[in-house]
């Protein structure tokens, strides 16, 4: 009896060391507890117009981008979207910054992703977004509007033969004084709605079996536009 009382010790306690020595607490991602935490953007500052950048050309500039070290990374990957052209540009790094040459008077939206050598999952940060400066450019157009809904591709459905269409804008100086809608079932989609002030229209009249097609052209307070780039959706039964 006593001889069976012992193995039943040392089996708990070895249990129990294992169950304490197993290398860490895990995220419940099979990862231990190594999933890297989002980096902090520091600069370019968000939503201003850039006018620190080293000129490399007429057109061209070295802008420096930074950002605050995130738990357990051991790498980030820069993503730097040209918002008029829809170029985007990457870039791996062991260090929270580093410089890239992009071209001058143009909008750009950027972000970090932090990864992490013991960890599959990686994890990004919030999107910024920045004008980089141009020589002797006095006022800047807005950022092109980013479409929420329908979003691009979109199959949705419609019980009543209405939806609704919404977007978010943002501006470096000046403010948004309205927005003009371009929106119908051509690929070259005509005026829909002009001067509106909200950031949606609701009770849009769609039909059946059609794909449409909308982009929106943003207006500011200096006069300046942007166009968001045409978007389509699809509208089923």
């Amino acid at each position: 009896m006593k001889k069976i009382i012992g193995l039943l010790v040392i089996t708990i306690l070895l249990a129990s060391c294992k169950k304490g020595g197993d290398g860490g607490s895990n995220d419940g991602s099979g990862n231990n507890g190594a999933t890297p935490a989002a980096a902090t953007l520091t600069a370019p500052l968000k939503d201003e117009i850039c006018t620190t950048g080293t000129d490399i050309t007429d057109s061209t500039s070295s802008i420096n981008f930074t950002w605050q070290s995130a738990r357990n990374a051991s790498s980030y990957e820069l993503s730097i979207k040209n918002l008029s052209t829809q170029a985007v540009v990457t870039k791996t790094v062991q260090t929270t910054q580093t410089d890239m040459t992009l071209l001058k008077n143009a909008p750009y939206s950027w972000f970090v992703t932090s990864k992490s050598t013991k960890s599959k999952t990686t994890t990004e940060s919030e999107v910024w977004k920045f004008y980089n400066g141009g020589n002797g450019i006095v006022t800047y157009a807005p950022y092109p509007a980013e479409v929420t809904a329908p979003l691009l591709g979109q199959h949705i459905t419609s019980t009543n033969g209405k939806i609704k269409l919404s977007w978010k804008g943002s501006v470096a100086g000046g403010s948004i004084v309205g927005y003009n809608v371009y929106f119908g079932p051509s690929s070259s989609p005509p005026v829909f709605r002009t001067n509106i002030k909200d950031n949606f229209i609701d009770n849009v009249t769609v039909s059946s079996n059609t794909t449409y097609y909308w982009y929106i052209v943003t207006v500011d307070s200096n006069n300046n536009t942007s166009n968001s780039g045409i978007y389509n959706f699809f509208v089923g039964h």
